[in-house]
């Protein structure tokens, strides 16, 4: 038996879903603390196989934040890489470099960085370890030696919690270029163990900022989805 949803209720969930977008240029004033409880509490609902919840999250706000925001771009000045899940081009097909190329030419575009322009782009990296001015950011750690099928739990986990983020009119990107400096996020925090997945700055939009306007075009959907009946 086939189940309706009342257009509004599909309208709502189509909004909120297209309107989450990646914000890369924040304004200072921090998220209030209920709104922060219910942003976590709400991504809690995240579904896991077997309802192990295998995530640990870490947010920093403050002066926390700055000295972990120093103490990144030191690591990455001093090319101190440590990376829990290992990462590298070739992982990618040609079509999703295709992809890639076409996001970076319009991002940069929209800074004003030229494609040839390597050592602009290094800064815009080294810059971006400060969260790109957001007041908060969350580090969501895995726990447990499952490898790929727990870390597909927590990435499960950071979509949740970017809707929950959305619906709470808060703004967020994440950065998977925080996730290289694993060790110095746990030894700045005080974190013994967990794989470190990936850090999500939070807060909300400058939208005077013209980087905050790139949209990320997505494939279309006989691209990536095949129906079997």
């Amino acid at each position: 038996m086939s189940r309706s949803f009342p257009t509004e209720l599909s309208g709502c969930a189509e909004k909120l879903i297209r309107g989450r977008h990646a914000t890369r240029a924040f304004r200072p004033e921090p998220v209030p603390e209920d709104a922060m409880r219910g942003i976590f509490s709400l991504a809690g609902a995240a579904p896991s196989n077997s309802n192990a919840q295998p995530w640990q999250v870490e947010v920093v706000s403050g002066a926390a934040l700055q000295r972990l925001a120093g103490a990144l771009q030191n690591a990455h000045a001093e090319q101190r890489t440590s990376v829990d899940f290992p990462y590298s081009e070739g992982m990618y097909t040609q079509v999703h470099q295709t992809r890639r190329a076409a996001f970076g030419a319009e991002l940069y575009g929209a800074l004003g960085i030229g494609p040839d322009d390597h050592a602009a782009r290094a800064a815009y990296d080294s810059e971006s370890l400060r969260f790109y001015g957001a007041p908060h950011a969350a580090f969501l750690f895995v726990h447990g030696d499952g490898e790929a099928r727990l870390a597909a739990d927590v990435g499960g986990y950071m979509q949740t919690l970017l809707l929950a983020m959305t619906a709470y009119g808060v703004d967020s990107c994440p950065q998977g270029l925080l996730s290289f400096y694993a060790d110095t996020v746990r030894a700045e925090l005080g974190i013994a163990g967990g794989k470190l997945l990936v850090g999500i700055s939070f807060g909300y939009a400058d939208e005077r900022a013209p980087v905050n306007r790139v949209r990320a075009e997505r494939a279309p959907l006989e691209s990536t989805t095949a129906f079997h009946g």
